[in-house]
């Protein structure tokens, strides 16, 4: 009991020295070969033995505004985090004598991992004050007025293992919104290995959330994913993934069929399977789109609930 009340007092310790950064990330615990407690934010070299502490976190918006500027001239900018291209709309929520540069309501698209300035903010009349609050919304890929169709890709795990499908599309359980009325449900045990379904550019990767639940408030952010963008301009995404599980990184290039992560259980789930779902912006606003998969005869099936789906090499 001794050691362990000492343990527990070098942990607080250790976790209480960390900078605020890192206080939301998980902490690893270890002992190096001379005896020595180790506590830490950074996982351990693979070859050692380590316990983890989880720590619950909030997660961390991809797109950043900020202002600069002088307070009867402020400038407006933004900071895109994503390895994509997103698009982004500010308004005047509320506004009294109020100039902007350009006129608001306006939109722009911002590259990858790019700042830009927006909008510069002052007083209509010069001689009296004026007030206001912004308004923001933001989704990730470039606009694409009219919905891909025609999209045949492999299904999103091994060649040969089979996976059965607990919601297809239009499901009436959550698949009711458009980013995914078109989604696929795949039940696979957690561990399983997932495949990039088509190729392309890792736009967004989240792996730190260790906890999963039928809480919508309380779980509805925090499922681990990865999002890929195609050249198409369509985005894969594949959610509800197991910690620290992603081994592809943002702005890496993936090929169809390779591996991308592992499947999990967190965020808004009650048990172990893969939501993959096929994406576009259509003008500030994310919906799905329906596919076909690929067989390993070669023919083409459209994904439909109950159903089993075999994995297919990229090879066919």
């Amino acid at each position: 009991m001794k050691r362990k009340r000492i343990l527990l007092i070098w942990l607080i310790l250790a976790m209480a020295l960390l900078p605020v950064v890192a206080a939301a990330k998980n902490i690893y615990k270890f002992q190096d070969e001379n005896g020595i407690w180790h506590f830490t934010d950074q996982a351990p070299d693979e070859e050692v033995e380590f316990s983890t502490v989880y720590m619950e976190r909030e997660p961390e918006p991809r797109v950043r505004l900020r202002m600069e500027g002088k307070k009867e001239s402020p400038v407006y900018i933004v900071f895109n985090d994503f390895w994509g291209p997103i698009e982004v709309e500010l308004t005047l929520k509320q506004s009294v004598n109020v100039l902007t540069e350009p006129p608001l309501p306006a939109r722009w698209v911002i590259p990858a991992q790019t700042e830009k300035t927006l909008v510069g903010i002052g007083a209509l009349d010069q001689r009296q004050g004026f007030s206001y609050r912004l308004g923001m919304t933001s989704v990730p890929g470039r606009p694409i007025s009219t919905p891909v169709s025609g999209l045949v890709i492999l299904p999103p795990f091994a060649a040969n293992e089979e996976y059965p499908i607990s919601q297809g599309f239009k499901g009436k359980t959550t698949h009711i919104t458009p980013d995914s009325e078109y989604a696929l449900d795949i039940v696979m045990p957690i561990g399983t290995a997932v495949h990039a379904a088509r190729g392309g550019t890792v736009m967004d990767v989240e792996e730190d959330f260790n906890r999963g639940g039928g809480n919508f408030e309380k779980f509805a952010d925090k499922a681990n994913q990865v999002r890929i963008l195609h050249e198409d301009g369509t985005m894969a995404l594949y959610a509800h993934l197991d910690l620290a599980s992603v081994s592809v990184r943002p702005g890496a290039r993936v090929r169809a069929g390779q591996k991308i992560a592992r499947s999990g259980n967190t965020g808004f789930s009650t048990g172990p399977h893969l939501h993959f779902a096929i994406q576009q912006n259509s003008g500030l606003q994310i919906i799905s789109l329906p596919f076909a998969f690929r067989t390993r005869e070669g023919a083409v099936i459209t994904p439909k609930a109950q159903q089993i789906v075999e994995g297919v090499s990229a090879s066919h």
